[in-house]
């Protein structure tokens, strides 16, 4: 008796994951809707085994279908858990630990930034135990163009955005080193979003170098920039040497709002 009943809870077990497979494929397909042919193909399922398994995630309308084309979409309950999840997300909460680590491994400041329309500022930061440092104002604005994190958040809006920004704001110079030459900050825009992460030297602040990656969310869009600075006399010889943490974190980050789960 024990056996079946073990035997049973596993068939339960293997419906119930094959069940969590379908609704995971319909987040990371990038396709508004998915064919039972389709589905069974992604997950080497049957067609019979595909029908169960809709019918039972349309009956709690985790699933919607469309009587015209036959093919399914996530349902209004799927969207009301993501909803909930983004709702309970915090991103100061879940960049704390990566904040931490970056100044443990790196030595120096790591900050956490969000943009507020055409500014950019600093949410929270972690500084090292150490005389000579780099100290942030949380809270102050500071313009898309200046500096590392401003300048990743910068690159990673959509062309439009960065077209709007570049045409219509007076690109003002905060440092002799901050960069006000449109044609020059496109070509360096361009170069941060294929490389994934910017640097600065002296661009916001006087005698700060700094690197800094984007967190993305689930769509692609730019929501944060992660950041390590320190100052540029014991720091600058080492931004390449600490660019894959700074980009290891961002990813990780961004992994927590969804980017990712559709196969970016």
């Amino acid at each position: 008796m024990a056996d079946e009943q073990e035997e049973v809870g596993s068939r339960s077990v293997a419906s119930v994951e094959r069940a969590m497979d379908v609704l995971l494929l319909f987040g990371r397909s990038g396709q508004p809707d998915l064919g039972v042919t389709e589905i069974g193909n992604e997950l080497g399922l049957t067609k019979a085994a595909v029908h169960r398994i809709l019918t039972a995630l349309r009956s709690r309308r985790l699933i919607s279908a469309d009587p015209t084309t036959r093919r399914y979409a996530l349902g209004p309950a799927a969207v009301a858990l993501g909803r909930a999840y983004l709702a309970r997300t915090d991103l100061r909460l879940l960049a704390a630990p990566e904040l931490r680590t970056l100044s443990a491994e790196s030595g120096e400041t790591a900050t956490l930034s969000v943009r507020r329309g055409d500014t950019r500022l600093y949410a929270d930061q972690v500084v090292p135990p150490q005389d000579l440092r780099i100290d942030v104002a949380l809270g102050t604005p500071y313009p898309l163009h200046a500096g590392a994190s401003s300048k990743v958040i910068l690159a990673f809006l959509g062309d439009e955005e960065i077209d709007v920004y570049l045409t219509q704001r007076h690109l003002d110079a905060l440092t002799d080193r901050t960069v006000t030459n449109t044609a020059k900050l496109r070509k360096e825009l361009a170069l941060i979003r294929k490389r994934g992460y910017a640097t600065s030297l002296g661009e916001r602040q006087e005698g700060a170098a700094a690197i800094a990656a984007p967190v993305l969310d689930y769509d692609g869009c730019v929501i944060a920039a992660l950041s390590v600075a320190g100052p540029q006399s014991r720091f600058r010889s080492r931004l390449s040497e600490c660019a894959p943490m700074v980009v290891a974190a961002a990813q990780r980050l961004s992994a927590e709002f969804g980017f990712g789960d559709k196969g970016e």
